[in-house]
C-alpha cells in the first residue's frame, strides 16, 4: 500500500469516527432531558464505539505491515534487476573496450612498420645525397686549396719583402723611443706634456675667447696659471670676469712605481706607492690653492688635468684623497674623458647665457613679427573680400547667360561662325575660344 491510499484510509476513519460523535452528541442533545434513562444507553454506544474503532484500527494497521512487506520484495526484485542489467551493460563495455584496445594495438603496429620503411628509404636517400655532396665538396675544395696555396705563398712572399722594409723602420721607430723616453723622464718635459694635451682639449671644445693661456688669477701675484676658463661674473667683479684655473700634472714616476710594484705582487710595495702618489696628487692640489685660488677675482675651486686615464682612475680609486681635495684643498680631479665632460658642460652654459643676454632682442624681433602677422591678416581679409565680390559677379554673369541661352534655344545658328561674328560685330579676337585665349 502507497502512502497516498494510507492517508485516504485514515482520512476515512476520522470521518467516520466525526459522524459517530456527531450522532452521539445529537443523541445527548435529544436526552438531555432524560438524562437519568439514557445514561446506560450511551456508555454502551461509547463501549461500541470503542470496540469498532479498535477493530478497523487493528485492520489498518495489519494492512499497512501487508502493504510495506509488499513494497520491499518489490523494491527488492527492482534493485535485482537493475544490478542485473548494470552488470550486463559493464560485461558489454569491458568487451567493447577489449575490441577497441586491440585495433588500436593493429593500428599502431602497422603505422611503425609504415614510419620504419619511409626512414629506411629517407636514409638511403640521405646517404646518397650526401655522398654527392661530399665528391662535390672534395672538388670544389681541392680547386680552391690549390688556388689558396699559390695566393699564400704569393702573399708570404710580399710580407717578407715587408718586413725585411719593416725591420729599418722598427730601427728607427726603437730610435724615436728611446728619445720619447729621455723626454718622458724628464719633469720639465713630462709637465710640458700635460700643458699641451691640456690647450688642445680647451682648443677643441672652447673658443678662443672662452679661454686664456698664462694668466696671473690672484691680484699682487705673479705666480701664473697654466690655463684658465674666462666665467661671466657679476657686475661688481674686476673687468666683469671670474678665471676657473686649470693646472696640469703629470707625476708619472709615482705611477710607474705603483705599477711596477702591482706587477710583482708585493702588497707593502703597492701600498707605499700608492701613498706616495696621493702625497704627490696632494703637494700639487696645495700648490693650486695656494698659487692660484683668490675669490672673488677667482672661482672658490680648481681643476688639477691629469693626462692619462690609467694614472686619472688611480687616483680616483681612493675616495678618501678626493674627499681631502676637494674639501681642504677646494680642487677638483679631472682626466681627460672627465675634463672633456666638464667643458662641454661649461660650453652649454656659455650658450644659455648668450640666449639670456640676447632675449631682449629676440623678444623684439618677435614683436616686430606679430605686428607685420596682424598687418598680414588685414590683406588677406580685403583680398578675400574681393575675390568674394569677383566670385559673386562671376555668378550672375552665369545666371544671365543661362537666361540668354534659354531664350536664343529656338533661333537657328548660322551656318558659319564668321558670318555670325560679323552680324554681331565681333572681332576674331572676341569670337576667341575663352578656354584658348586662358592659355
Amino acid at each position: 500500500m502507497s502512502s497516498e491510499t494510507f492517508s485516504w484510509v485514515v482520512i476515512a476513519l476520522l470521518v467516520c469516527n466525526a459522524g459517530l460523535l456527531v450522532w452521539i452528541w445529537r443523541v445527548v442533545r435529544h436526552a438531555r432531558d432524560h438524562r437519568e434513562s439514557l445514561e446506560p444507553v450511551v456508555r454502551e454506544e461509547f463501549r461500541v464505539g470503542r470496540e469498532e474503532a479498535d477493530r478497523t484500527i487493528r485492520g489498518l494497521r495489519e494492512e499497512i505491515a501487508r502493504t510495506q512487506h509488499a513494497s520491499t520484495e518489490q523494491l527488492g526484485a527492482v534493485l535485482h534487476q537493475i544490478g542485473k542489467s548494470q552488470g550486463e551493460r559493464l560485461t558489454e563495455v569491458t568487451r567493447q573496450l577489449e575490441n577497441l584496445a586491440r585495433s588500436n594495438e593493429s593500428r599502431l603496429d602497422r603505422l611503425r612498420e609504415s614510419v620504419e620503411q619511409r626512414l629506411d628509404r629517407l636514409q638511403k636517400n640521405n646517404e646518397l645525397k650526401l655522398d654527392q655532396m661530399r665528391k662535390t665538396v672534395d672538388e670544389q675544395l681541392q680547386g680552391t686549396l690549390e688556388k689558396r696555396l699559390g695566393e699564400s705563398f704569393r702573399l708570404v712572399s710580399e710580407r717578407l719583402e715587408q718586413v725585411h722594409k719593416g725591420l729599418g723602420e722598427m730601427q728607427q721607430l726603437a730610435t724615436g723611443v728611446g728619445d720619447l723616453k729621455r723626454v718622458l723622464t724628464n719633469v720639465k718635459t713630462k709637465g710640458t706634456w700635460g700643458e699641451v694635451q691640456l690647450g688642445a682639449l680647451l682648443e677643441q671644445i672652447l673658443t678662443r675667447h672662452q679661454y686664456e693661456a698664462n694668466v696671473k688669477p690672484k691680484p699682487g701675484s705673479n705666480e701664473i696659471v697654466e690655463f684658465a676658463i674666462r666665467l661671466p661674473g657679476p657686475d661688481d667683479a674686476p673687468a666683469g670676469v671670474v678665471w676657473l684655473p686649470i693646472d696640469a700634472k703629470f707625476p708619472q714616476d709615482y705611477y710607474h712605481r705603483l705599477l711596477d710594484a702591482a706587477d710583482s705582487g708585493d702588497s707593502k710595495a703597492v701600498q707605499q706607492a700608492s701613498a706616495a702618489l696621493a702625497r704627490a696628487v696632494g703637494s700639487a692640489a696645495a700648490d693650486i690653492q695656494k698659487k692660484y685660488l683668490a675669490p672673488p677675482h677667482t672661482t672658490d675651486f680648481g681643476i688639477l688635468f691629469l693626462p692619462t686615464e690609467g694614472l686619472y682612475a688611480e687616483v680616483v680609486r681612493d675616495p678618501e684623497l678626493l674627499d681631502r681635495l676637494q674639501q681642504r684643498h677646494r680642487v677638483v680631479v679631472a682626466g681627460p674623458t672627465t675634463l672633456s665632460a666638464i667643458l662641454n658642460s661649461l660650453q652649454m652654459g656659455f650658450r644659455t647665457l648668450a640666449i639670456e643676454r640676447r632675449s631682449s632682442e629676440v623678444w623684439t624681433v618677435l614683436s616686430a613679427v606679430k605686428t607685420e602677422f596682424g598687418k598680414f591678416g588685414e590683406v588677406l581679409d580685403r583680398v578675400k573680400k574681393q575675390l568674394d565680390t569677383a566670385s559673386r559677379s562671376i555668378d550672375q554673369t552665369g545666371t544671365r547667360s543661362r537666361a540668354i541661352e534659354r531664350k536664343l534655344r529656338s533661333v537657328e545658328e548660322l551656318p558659319s561662325d564668321g558670318d555670325a561674328a560679323g552680324l554681331l560685330g565681333l572681332s576674331a579676337e572676341d569670337h576667341e575660344d575663352p578656354e584658348e585665349s586662358r592659355t
